[in-house]
C-alpha cells in the first residue's frame, strides 16, 4: 500500500476511507504504531509507516527504511503538514530530526508529538528526561 500500512489490498483501509482528512500524514515506526494512534479517534488523517528508524549502531541507514516513498507521496498529495510521530528514543528523535529537514527542503510543515508525564501519573515518579521534555514542551493555558 502507498502508506506502507500492512494490508492485503491496494490501499488500506484508512487510506481508502474518503472521510480521513487528506492534508496531513501521521508519521509512525510500525504499523502497531498505527493502531495506538487511531484508539485515541483524535486522528483523522493518513498514515506513513516506516518500517524502522535510522540507527547507524544497526547500520540502518534512512535509504532502509521507507522515507523515499514518504517523498513521493508528498509529490503527489496535496499535503500540508506531517506530524512525525517516532518514538522519543535517540534513534526515533535522529529519525525525526532527518525527516523534518528533508521536508523543509520540501516547504511542508512538519511537527512531532508532545512528549512530557503520563495522565494520572505523579512528578515524583518521572525520570529527569521525561520532566525535561514536558517543561521545554509546556502549553499555555487555553491553547
Amino acid at each position: 500500500s502507498e502508506c506502507q500500512n500492512l494490508t492485503d489490498r491496494e490501499k488500506c483501509s484508512i487510506c481508502d476511507n474518503p472521510k480521513r482528512d487528506r492534508e496531513t500524514i501521521c508519521v509512525v515506526e510500525t504499523p502497531a504504531d498505527v493502531i495506538a494512534i487511531e484508539k485515541t479517534k483524535e486522528y483523522k488523517g493518513l498514515y506513513h509507516v516506516l518500517h524502522g528508524v535510522i540507527s547507524p549502531m544497526d547500520n540502518i541507514g534512512p535509504s532502509d527504511i521507507k522515507i523515499k516513498e514518504l517523498l513521493y507521496r508528498l509529490q503527489d498529495e496535496s499535503v500540508k503538514e506531517v506530524i512525525i510521530a517516532t518514538n522519543p528514543t535517540v534513534e526515533g528523535d535522529a529519525t525525526a530530526m532527518y525527516i523534518a529537514k528533508l521536508l523543509k527542503s520540501l516547504g511542508v510543515t512538519s511537527s512531532r508529538l508532545a512528549f512530557g508525564i503520563p495522565i494520572g501519573g505523579d512528578l515524583e515518579y518521572a525520570d529527569e528526561l521525561t520532566l525535561s521534555k514536558a517543561i521545554e514542551n509546556r502549553r499555555v493555558f487555553g491553547d
